[in-house]
């Protein structure tokens, strides 16, 4: 075992095929709420150069090392005024669900594609050499899962995740100002819920299992339909 492998949270030989999957991942998200706030009339995030798929503006290297070590990361927020929409709740809501609801459709359309290839006999000692066929194997499953999962994770109402912001748009401005005084001890929380094993179990872990239901679930129903 080599020293990446050692520190690495995942197998080495996975690592090309989990880069590629968060590249397309993060990159559609924040691209996502970056094109419907500036749809919306706020040109901030279009300002910034962020209203593209060019993942090199969207990433962030502390984020990316801790994926690859940790398991846990993120790319850079869409910085989003609420001030220059004309509907601040309702675009606001629109705009943070974008990001998350991105994540699902490429997961779907990772499930056609890979359901396709299966059907159809793509996948195949005579359609494709092994170490193709094994590339494949290994990358779609894992392209599917985690965007299912980031699909579910970002929707945790808890900052700075965006089921935070669209809880934020949804509640009286009352509670608003009540959410935001527990905004300081937000990083702790999240924290917590990614770390300490005891309430990761009831935290992430439904996650994990919710995120592995939905791509068995979905893979299904594209096989009948094509089988059909």
């Amino acid at each position: 075992m080599n020293f990446l492998d050692q520190i690495l949270w995942l197998p080495l030989r996975d690592l090309p095929f989990y880069l590629i999957t968060l590249i397309i991942a993060f990159t559609v998200h924040e691209f996502s709420h970056a094109y419907f706030a500036n749809k919306f009339g706020d040109p901030t995030a279009k300002l910034l150069g962020r209203v593209t798929l060019n993942p090199a503006v969207h990433f962030d290297l502390l984020g990316i090392i801790l994926l690859l070590l940790a398991g846990f990361g993120w790319a850079r927020p869409v910085p989003v005024n609420r001030d220059n929409f004309t509907k601040p709740r309702m675009m606001g809501i629109v705009v943070s669900v974008a990001g998350p609801l991105s994540n699902l459709l490429l997961g779907i359309v990772g499930a056609v594609i890979f359901a396709a290839l299966m059907q159809f006999g793509a996948i195949s000692p005579n359609a494709m050499n092994g170490k193709l066929a094994e590339a494949v194997f290994t990358f779609f499953p894992l392209f599917i899962y985690m965007n299912f999962f980031l699909f579910l994770f970002n929707l945790i109402p808890l900052p700075p995740l965006d089921g935070y912001r669209i809880v934020e748009d949804v509640v009286p401005r009352r509670v608003q100002s009540k959410l935001q005084r527990v905004e300081q001890w937000s990083l702790l929380i999240f924290l917590l819920i990614l770390i300490v094993p005891g309430v990761r179990n009831y935290t992430i872990t439904p996650l994990y299992r919710a995120a592995s239901w939905m791509m068995g679930n979905f893979l299904n129903l594209f096989q009948l339909m094509f089988g059909a």
